[in-house]
């Protein structure tokens, strides 16, 4: 009997060992895993809702139509002419409005959407997407436009300059229309009106193009205009 109550508490003693050495490794484990940081859970994308989308759409047509009609149907003369030496031409205010067109939205898609979601920015945002649509186009408030921006001749007619902003405004809208980019969490500044959410950029490109418009018809109305 001997032999097998030697082999029997042997076994016990194995089986305690283990169990006690499976707790402490458990207890390590769980002691670990209590002390390390949880980790973030990366926030939900948010894409616009329909209702962003058709705002933000029925801005962009309206200003659309609104530019072309006020550059549809002038001469040469017309297209070209200067109310002062340092005021911009009908011609210049059109290129101003193509180039910015593209250059804007480009701002927005290679640089304010390159970066992760930063929902806690919100409280930086002043401004109401209304405001943006109203402000912007305000001409009692003058702005200078940056250097990149200003007119140098680069489309040789009215044609051209109407092609470049078609090809950049049909590009606004397609992206606004299909993307899923979470334009609400990505910002970027403005000099003049703060920190703005990427959509209200969308919105600016708008509110930028009704700005000048404005412009041109401050030239149209200048009384040395040609007739003809």
């Amino acid at each position: 009997m001997q032999p097998k109550l030697s082999r029997m508490w042997l076994i016990v003693a194995l089986c305690l060992t283990t169990a006690a050495a499976f707790a402490q490794s458990a207890s390590g484990q769980s002691s670990s895993s209590q002390s390390s940081p949880a980790q973030s859970v990366p926030a939900p994308v948010r894409t616009l809702t329909p209702e962003e989308r058709g705002a933000a759409l029925r801005s962009l047509q309206a200003t659309h139509d609104a530019f072309l009609q006020a550059i549809s149907g002038l001469s040469e003369k017309q297209w070209r002419f200067k109310p002062a030496p340092d005021r911009w031409s009908v011609a210049e205010v059109s290129e101003h409005i193509a180039v910015s067109e593209s250059t804007l939205l480009g701002l927005v898609q290679t640089k304010f959407m390159a970066g992760p979601a930063t929902p806690e920015k919100r409280a930086e945002v002043k401004v109401t997407d209304e405001v943006v649509l109203q402000r912007v186009p305000d001409r009692s408030r003058k702005a200078q436009a940056p250097e990149f921006l200003q007119p140098t001749g680069r489309f040789a007619n009215h044609d051209e300059t109407v092609k470049a902003f078609e090809t950049a405004r049909s590009a606004t809208e397609d992206y606004i229309r299909t993307t899923n980019d979470d334009l609400r969490d990505h910002f970027g500044p403005h000099p003049l009106l703060g920190t703005m959410d990427a959509y209200q950029w969308i919105l600016l490109i708008s509110a930028h193009s009704e700005r000048h418009t404005k412009q041109i018809e401050e030239v149209k109305a200048d009384p040395n205009f040609p007739k003809e």
